[in-house]
C-alpha cells in the first residue's frame, strides 16, 4: 500500500481526504488489509476505519437507489441505528450487573497462606 498514506513526507503531513479514505475502504473492503493492520499502519483508530467504512457502505447503497435519500434522511438512518446499539449495550450491561449480583462473591484464599 501507498506509504505516504497517513505518514509524513518530509516535513510535510498527509491530509485524509476524502479520495484517500475512499481507497483505503476500499483496499479494507477487498480484503487486501485488516482494520487492525491499516488502523496501525496509518495512524488510526480501528473505531475511525469502522466509520469510514460505514459511512461508505451508507453512500453507496444510496446511490444505487432508483430514489436517492437526501442527506438528512441519510444522518437520521445513522442516527436511529446508533440509537439501537447503544440500546443494546445497555441491555447487555443491565444483564451483566443482575448476572454479576447472583453470584456469590467468595473471594478464594491465596494458597501461600497456611491453613491452621
Amino acid at each position: 500500500m501507498e506509504k505516504a498514506m497517513g505518514k509524513a513526507l518530509g516535513n510535510e503531513v498527509q491530509r485524509w481526504t476524502a479520495k484517500r479514505r475512499m481507497a483505503l475502504v476500499v483496499s479494507l473492503l477487498k480484503g487486501e488489509t485488516t482494520l487492525a493492520e491499516a488502523a496501525r499502519s496509518h495512524g488510526l483508530t480501528v473505531g475511525e476505519l469502522e466509520d469510514w467504512r460505514d459511512k461508505f457502505i451508507l453512500g453507496a447503497e444510496n446511490a444505487l437507489r432508483s430514489k436517492p435519500k437526501d442527506e438528512e434522511a441519510l444522518k437520521d438512518e445513522q442516527i436511529k441505528r446508533l440509537k439501537q446499539k447503544v440500546g443494546e449495550l445497555v441491555l447487555d450491561l443491565d444483564i451483566l450487573k443482575e448476572a454479576n449480583k447472583l453470584r456469590p462473591f467468595d473471594p478464594p484464599s491465596p494458597s501461600w497462606k497456611s491453613e491452621e
